[in-house]
Order: C-alpha cells, then structure tokens, then sequence
C-alpha cells in the first residue's frame, strides 16, 4: 500500500512494480507487498528513508540484482527444467545425473 511519504517517483515506481508482479502471476496482497518493500529498499539507499538496515544499503541494488539474475544469469535453468528437458530427449541415465552434467547432456 503506497505511503504518503513517498514523493511522485516512489509512487510511480510503486504501481509499475506492483503492475509488473500481478501480469506475471501474484496475487494482488504479494505484488503489494513486494512493490512496497522494493520501494522503500530503493528510498533507504538514496537516503530518503529516516531509517534504514545494513542491508538496505550495503547490498546490491534491486535493479541491478534483477537485471543480473534475469535472462543467462549465474544459476541459468533450474535441475528439475534440465532434467525435464532431458526426459523429453529420452537421454539415457538423467536421473544419477547432478545438474552439471545435465547441463553438458542437454547441450547446454
């Protein structure tokens, strides 16, 4: 729920990321939340907030950190996606396999 300490920017950023969240699935209490809390991380490293955690302002920006994790970021496809894949490409002994080979089988 946007607060009223929030300058017309914050508010902006609120209802894009809360829209964002909502088409991709969550259910409206989530997307509120998660809008709201990525909204006062982001006001906490610009200083905007009265206080803020350790965390909030030592820690990779939300932006950034999305923007790493999205497309080929470090974790790539999931074990469970990998072996599914292999499943359907009938690879012989997927299921003694860790994700690593997985990865190296379905031609990744």
């Amino acid at each position: 729920m946007p607060q009223r300490a929030w300058s017309a920017k914050r508010e902006r950023q609120y209802e894009h990321i809360k829209e964002g969240l909502r088409e991709r699935g969550r259910s409206e209490d989530k997307a509120e939340e998660i809008a709201a809390r990525t909204v006062n991380k982001e006001r906490a490293r610009a200083g905007e907030a009265k206080q803020a955690s350790r965390t909030s302002t030592d820690d990779i920006s939300s932006g950034r950190r999305g923007g790493l994790r999205s497309h080929r970021g470090p974790g790539g496809r999931t074990k469970a996606q990998l072996y599914n894949e292999a499943k359907q490409r009938n690879i012989p002994g997927r299921s003694k396999m860790n994700k690593a080979e997985l990865e190296r089988a379905v031609g990744r």
